[in-house]
Order: structure tokens, then sequence, then C-alpha cells
């Protein structure tokens, strides 16, 4: 494998994790608004003082956002280490 498609290689598994990521951040950003006009009522559930809109909107977006840029980092140094040992042929 030379230079050029070691690095094409990187960038299209670096990007499809990226998309995937961002799907699932996307995913909760999207999904809330059509629960608050669907399902009013399991919007409106009262958790911890909270509505669950609020809750999630208000509480756990900080959470979930630290959670998927820690998972993205993981993933990300993973998929670094395998496509090194991929190029040069060393197997740990």
């Amino acid at each position: 494998m030379n230079d050029k498609e070691l690095l094409r290689s990187v960038m299209r598994r670096q990007a499809g994790l990226s998309l995937r990521v961002a799907a699932v951040f996307l995913g909760i950003i999207f999904v809330l608004p059509l629960v608050n006009l669907y399902a009013p009522a399991l919007a409106a559930t009262n958790v911890g003082g909270f509505s669950l809109t609020w809750l999630i909107l208000g509480v756990l977006f900080y959470p979930i956002t630290w959670g998927l840029s820690a998972y993205f980092i993981k993933r990300s140094n993973a998929l670094e280490e395998t496509i090194i040992r991929e190029h040069t042929g060393v197997s740990q």
C-alpha cells in the first residue's frame, strides 16, 4: 500500500466514523421535536423535576455530547492503530 492509498484509507474510515457519530447526534436532536409534536404526553413526563424535553435539552445534552466525543476519540485512535498495523504488517 503506497502513501496515497494509506491516506485515502485513513480519510475514508475517519469520514465513516464521523458520519456515524454525527448521525447519532443529529438523530437525538431531530427526534426530540418530533416527540414533542407527536407524543406531547411523553415529552411532558416529569423526570426529576424536569419535563423529559427539558431534561434532555437542559441537563443531558452536554453529557450526551461528551459521551459521543469520547466514543469518537476512542474509536478514532483504535482505527488509526489498526491502520498502522495493517500498513506495517506488525501484529500486536
